[in-house]
């Protein structure tokens, strides 16, 4: 999930060394129809997408014979591979106001391939145990109450709000600022990170909050509590600088390059008819994170008992 940001030249040297060799979207053997050729996926850094990416690819491979090519990018990093060649499909994109604009309307590189079937929601969360102890911490009109309960070595004289990879797509530092909440944002640096610390509070009864997000495989083992914030309303987080509402909700889909799409190969169509639900991405997702099963033999598990749907994804469109 990543948010709208900063990434310029670093980034798009990123993007260069993450490309491989094989053939590129528009090459012959990499477009027509009815030859699979190479399949470029992005992976995005969260185990709810690899789950995607581990299944398309699986599918793409063993029912399909594509050459596959996952690149693990950051979003931004990733859109900018649409014009290029170097990336065929994100398939699990968090709205994205910013980069639909830049690249499917302005630059028209990119194309929407539809939803997966997920439903994603972002917040702030606390450990079942803080929410059963003090349920007004459940309602952000309450949280500077508790800062202090917060405070760690990296906030200071301040609550500490937690948040994962700085690449996802977070309005935190706005909304501690436009609600006047004596809390500090400190990145944890990634979603192992968020889930060790959910985890260690439940376990310890210790103070954490922080921002995590469904679907997570985690919330069917600690049942994280979200935190009221301020109703979402279509445009009240336009202005990033001036946010003061909650995250909206999320109809996740999938984004390809236009060449990509407008080859209409068996890959493409495999991408457009994927569709699944929020438990079917977190049975995988567990199976990778908490079971630690290499992705192909996650995938493998799953497809292997999901036969319908695997049959509906690779029909001819």
């Amino acid at each position: 999930m990543a948010r709208h940001s900063v990434l310029g030249a670093v980034l798009v040297g990123a993007l260069a060394l993450a490309g491989c060799g094989g053939a590129k979207v528009g090459d012959s053997s990499a477009g027509a129809a009815g030859d699979c050729g190479t399949f470029n996926l992005a992976v995005n850094p969260w185990v709810g997408y690899e789950a995607n990416a581990a299944v398309l690819a699986y599918v793409a491979e063993k029912e399909l014979k594509c050459k596959v090519t996952k690149k693990e990018l950051k979003e931004e990093v990733a859109w900018q591979g649409f014009g290029t060649g170097e990336v065929d499909a994100v398939v699990e994109n968090w709205g994205h106001d910013d980069l639909r604009k830049k690249y499917i309307d302005e630059q028209k590189t990119a194309v929407s391939a539809g939803s997966t079937g997920v439903k994603g929601q972002i917040g702030w969360y606390v450990p079942p145990w803080l929410a059963k102890e003090h349920p007004d911490i459940l309602d952000w009109n309450n949280l500077n109450k508790y800062a202090d309960q917060f405070k760690t070595s990296e906030s200071g004289d301040k609550g500490q709000l937690l948040d994962g990879d700085p690449s996802f797509v977070t309005n935190d530092e706005a909304l501690v600022k436009n609600l006047n909440l004596n809390y500090k944002v400190v990145y944890g640096g990634s979603e192992t990170a968020l889930i060790q610390a959910f985890r260690q509070a439940e376990k310890d009864k210790k103070w954490v909050i922080g921002y995590f997000y469904s679907p997570q495989w985690l919330l069917n083992e600690v049942k994280l509590e979200k935190v009221k914030l301020p109703e979402y309303k279509a445009g009240c987080d336009a202005d990033a600088e001036k946010v003061a509402c909650d995250y909206p909700d999320y109809d996740l889909d999938k984004i390809v390059s236009k060449k990509f799409a407008d080859a209409n190969g068996p890959a493409f169509n495999l991408v457009k008819n994927f569709k699944w639900t929020n438990q079917d991405q977190n049975t995988v997702a567990k199976y990778i994170a908490e079971d630690k099963m290499k992705p192909e033999e996650a995938a493998k598990k799953w497809v292997e008992a999901n036969a319908d749907k695997i049959k509906a994804w690779t029909a001819k469109a």
